[in-house]
């Protein structure tokens, strides 16, 4: 299959390779890894018998080879199905643990970009604020949803603002987030409770009546002026590690459906641009 083969350079391979395997992009590859570009709506994993088909039904395809040889899929960072971008995937047992470990110790640099509400006031900033899951501490009617709460885990965040726009007579913004913890749901909470909720989230932005109706009635019009968005701003824009003494990373740019959402027939003032993606 072309493009299977491709190892990434040293010291450091970023897009080494992009093929569309269906629903999903295959960034890089090493004899141990495998990045995989996923889109906004594809299920990283299966949630019950029978249900729609998934990333690693898709990985377990592509894989075969691996698989009848001993191999296995292990999905090292796991994203929402909302959520598009890198994925990480570990060919073997070893490399799942060596992998595991990795983002245990936060030696796995994770960046993603997020759309939000309204300009932060600097630059750059941080939250740091315990995330527990609300059910756990308050009434609630979503089992999934999280909530900052002082009986929660340890959760940091830092973001960075790229870039501040206006669209519709609204103000938006171009976050980088860097999470230095790996909560359920983690950057969404944090942005919501910096006051910058991310753009079309169904749970964290408006209301989350939003997630309860939309679980009821499918996307509609009332749904669409609310969120703006089917689908919560959030991309997984850059992953590195250094595997085995040689440096790792790939890159994902910001898919379509977002990127267009910063094409606004109002932009003026103009679109602020303040840096790009950290990278380094």
């Amino acid at each position: 299959m072309a493009g299977r083969n491709c190892r990434a350079p040293s010291p450091c391979c970023v897009v080494c390779s992009r093929e569309m395997i269906g629903e999903f992009s295959v960034l890089g590859e090493t004899a141990d890894l495998l990045a995989v570009e996923k889109p906004a709506g594809l299920l990283v994993h299966p949630t019950k018998p029978g249900g729609p088909r998934t990333l690693w039904d898709g990985l377990r395809e592509l894989l075969g080879f691996e698989l009848a040889n001993g191999g296995q899929v292990s999905l090292i960072n796991r994203l929402d199905r909302e959520t598009s971008g890198i994925v990480l995937v570990a060919k073997s047992s070893a490399a799942a643990r060596q992998a595991a470990m990795a983002m245990q110790e936060g030696r796995i640099r994770k960046l993603y970009l997020a759309l939000v509400h309204e300009w932060p006031e600097a630059d750059a900033f941080e939250v740091a604020a315990p995330i527990a899951r609300l059910g756990d501490v308050a009434g609630t009617t979503i089992h999934l949803q999280r909530a900052v709460h002082p009986s929660g885990a340890p959760a940091h965040t830092k973001f960075r603002v790229l870039e501040r726009f206006v669209r519709h007579g609204g103000r938006f913004a171009v976050l980088e987030a860097a999470p230095i913890t790996g909560r359920t749901h983690q950057i969404r909470v944090h942005a919501a409770h910096a006051g910058h909720p991310v753009v079309g989230d169904k749970i964290y932005g408006p209301s989350p009546d939003c997630y309860l109706e939309f679980i009821q009635t499918g996307w509609t019009d009332s749904l669409a002026r609310r969120l703006l968005l089917p689908r919560h701003a959030l991309h997984s824009a850059h992953l590195s590690l250094d595997w085995n003494g040689e440096q790792l990373a790939w890159s994902s740019g910001l898919p379509d459906d977002l990127a267009e959402f910063l094409i606004a027939p109002d932009n003026n003032p103009p679109r602020q641009r303040l840096g790009r993606l950290r990278i380094s």
